[in-house]
């Protein structure tokens, strides 16, 4: 198995964490990349460093507005008088607003409304060169893999709530999204995502959500009490070509093991239902008994197991490292996964 990381990946370091009304300290730290690091070190799969992502390949899925906002964001910031250490919005616009025309402000703290959809996707120095290395670096695996065999992309930050034109829930570009489509343009004619995150993959689901061709599926926390509280349900299908092509199977506060395998087991049922070509595993591990964030209680033996699921399917298969917040366990899971796949 070839793996894949950024050392840029560690200059962004997240301050700002808005948590039932409390500020606390951000969740998503590069000792996450540390961890996971360490672990595939010590299964002798060092990783290669291939460099951030183009702006033309982060052009075939996300908007140049968007991605112009990324790239400069930190400096715009700056330049405010009475600027805090990093870019968070005070607004968003509402529906009402969208619904009325509203557009895009050239100040950077209504651009920072604009292109953001929470609180949790601070902007710092460093973000904008974590988040291209981290594209880059889900790009590389799937190149790697466009001929068959499996590669794991150790992506931080993560990518899977980033919609094509606006960050979210930590993620600010969509690199299970990249990888999909990196595999479509290297010839496989239905590509797969199942996400098994604890959060629901809102924003792979918007990038694809009129799409026949990349089936989405995403494994996750019930919404309705756990981010991203508005989508996620399992009535959600797709729209216009996508329709039917969008598979959200939401699981309730403290699900185990067995109940937790029964809906990846659904998942990969419709995955061969589809007759995919290729597989994009956005691989979380928040799910897990340990995490900070808890709504699942998913142990190490249940990661394994998945593993061993997913593995069966025998596809061309890209890994992509999502969530997961629990550092001192996190790098114990990941080699408990990648040992089961059969590395």
């Amino acid at each position: 198995m070839q793996t894949f990381a950024d050392p840029a990946q560690l200059r962004h370091t997240p301050q700002f964490f808005l948590q039932r009304g409390q500020v606390r300290r951000n969740f998503e730290v590069p000792e996450r990349a540390g961890a996971l690091l360490a672990a595939l070190h010590r299964m002798g799969l060092a990783p290669q460093e291939p460099g951030a992502a183009t702006r033309e390949a982060l052009l075939t899925l996300h908007d140049a507005g968007y991605i112009d906002f990324l790239e400069g964001a930190t400096r715009a910031w700056n330049g405010l008088q009475e600027h805090g250490p990093e870019a968070v919005a005070n607004m968003h616009p509402s529906p009402e607003m969208l619904e009325q025309g509203a557009i895009c402000p050239d100040s950077i703290i209504g651009r920072v409304g604009w292109y953001t959809a929470d609180t949790a996707c601070p902007i710092g120095p460093g973000t904008w060169e974590a988040a291209a290395g981290a594209a880059g670096v889900a790009l590389a695996a799937a190149d790697s893999v466009a001929q068959g065999g499996t590669a794991y992309a150790l992506c931080r930050p993560p990518g899977h709530h980033a919609y094509a034109g606006r960050a979210g829930g930590h993620c600010y570009i969509n690199n299970s999204a990249l990888a999909a489509e990196r595999l479509r343009a290297a010839g496989a004619a239905k590509v797969a995502t199942l996400d098994i995150d604890a959060h629901h993959g809102n924003g792979t689901q918007g990038i694809f959500w009129q799409r026949a061709d990349v089936l989405t599926l995403s494994v996750h926390g019930d919404p309705s009490g756990y981010y991203p509280w508005y989508v996620g349900h399992a009535g959600e299908t797709g729209a216009g070509a996508g329709a039917g092509f969008n598979v959200n199977l939401p699981l309730a506060r403290g699900t185990t093991d067995d109940t937790w395998l029964a809906a990846i087991d659904a998942a990969i049922a419709r995955v061969q239902e589809f007759g995919a070509d290729a597989l994009v595993v956005p691989l979380g591990f928040d799910a897990s008994e340990h995490e900070p964030l808890s709504f699942l209680s998913v142990s190490a033996d249940g990661f394994a197991r998945a593993a061993k699921k997913l593995a069966a399917l025998n596809l061309p298969t890209v890994l992509v490292q999502e969530g997961g917040y629990a550092v001192e366990v996190i790098g114990g899971l990941l080699e408990r996964f990648l040992n089961a796949w059969g590395r």
